[in-house]
């Protein structure tokens, strides 16, 4: 069961790197499929958003194991494709992120504050 997620989110394709852009986010997704197939992450859902006039315009989530998640995010391919969006996507950047008991963990973590 997933208990992290990699957050990859982007505001725009960089002007006059549109076709690369669109290279990226396709060759992305064959390898995020590959990982699924593999068994390496549980599951990913790449979303559009509609125009509100903010800098995040899409994302994608990468959802699975957290030490599975780590080791992908090593991987030579997984690499490639953050160097090439950084390249040709505005805005681009990934983080970690937390659910399912990953996030019972941080939550009860968190509630230790206030205890």
């Amino acid at each position: 069961m997933a208990n992290a997620v990699i957050f990859l989110g982007w505001n725009r394709p960089s002007v006059g790197r549109e076709q690369q852009a669109m290279q990226v986010f396709q060759k992305s997704l064959e390898f995020y499929t590959k990982l699924q197939t593999e068994g390496r992450i549980e599951s990913f859902e790449p979303v559009i958003l509609s125009s509100h006039g903010g800098n995040l315009n899409g994302f994608v989530l990468l959802r699975g194991d957290a030490e599975k998640l780590s080791e992908i995010r090593r991987d030579e391919t997984f690499v490639d494709i953050v160097i090439e969006a950084e390249y040709c996507v505005d805005g681009f950047g990934h983080v970690d992120g937390y659910i399912g008991e990953g996030l019972d963990d941080v939550i009860t973590r968190w509630a230790k504050l206030f205890s």
